[in-house]
């Protein structure tokens, strides 16, 4: 049974509407242990300083560092001095379109369930929030941290997006090789063309129920094979090795005639390079 990760209200003007936080997903990944391969017991992670010496946990402190080998050393009554203060609010700083909020800036989803006598406003709230096409965009301190968080109606539900703060965004510009993005090599317009068939031809309606991990299939397969006695032992697989592509015309056209041949899109004729 899914447990609520935080409980508070959501505060909209002189309104409180109490709600329950729950993690919107549930992550799949496989997890793994370090075992020892003589003894087969697991391998446990110690505390130790850069002489090798292992370090009691109450002698361990906080500390900064200003260069290399420096460490500004923060105790805990300085930490909490500066620690977000407590509390069980999602205070709403504004309404927003969703659309002037870029996808980089969302992190963590959460689903808010309200309090039984709290469902009126909850659902007055989403509806509100539905017909005027706006996203909430809140504070909110959880585990003595401030969040900036987006709300959003979902059918039924008020969904919550933990989101990054402007300067965490890392700007493409400041990557290398994109220096000079406006000086890159403009295409041409029966690549433009092209690009944009094979773009047609791959949409369809998204369904991510079609979609799944099957590295992590795969791995669970071998799992149960080997526990039960199936398997022994598991042939590493080649690797592929791409060939560049060359001729970006000849590329595009092969990719839309194969996207054709699975039947992805519609049938439109070929576009015929200049």
């Amino acid at each position: 049974m899914a447990r609520a990760v935080w409980n508070g209200v959501v505060s909209f003007g002189l309104v409180s509407i109490p709600v329950k936080l729950y993690s919107a997903v549930s992550k799949k990944a496989v997890k793994f242990n370090q075992i020892d391969s003589k003894s087969m017991s697991r391998i446990k992670q110690l505390r130790v300083n850069s002489d090798g010496d292992e370090v009691a946990y109450e002698d361990i402190v906080k500390g900064y560092e200003v260069e290399k080998d420096s460490y500004v050393i923060l105790s805990a009554d300085e930490l909490a001095a500066v620690a977000p203060k407590a509390s069980r609010t999602i205070d709403i700083q504004a309404f927003v379109s969703e659309s002037d909020i870029d996808p980089l800036y969302y992190d963590s989803p959460y689903h808010l369930v309200p309090d039984e006598l709290a469902r009126k406003p909850y659902a007055l709230l989403i509806q509100a929030m539905a017909e005027s096409d706006k996203v909430a965009i809140a504070k909110v301190v959880m585990r003595a941290k401030e969040y900036l968080v987006a709300l959003r109606p979902q059918e039924n539900t008020l969904t919550m997006s933990t989101m990054v703060y402007a300067d965490e965004v890392v700007a493409p510009a400041s990557l290398p090789g994109m220096e000079e993005i406006d000086l890159f090599e403009p295409p041409t317009d029966a690549e433009v063309a092209m690009a944009t068939q094979l773009i047609e031809s791959l949409t369809a309606e998204f369904d991510p129920t079609v979609y799944a991990d099957t590295y992590r299939d795969s791995l669970l397969e071998i799992i149960a094979k080997k526990s039960s006695g199936e398997l022994e032992t598991v042939a590493s697989a080649e690797t592929e090795n791409d060939a560049a592509v060359l001729d970006l015309m000849a590329a595009l056209q092969a990719s839309v005639d194969a996207a054709k041949h699975q039947g992805v899109g519609g049938d439109d004729q070929d576009v015929q390079s200049a």
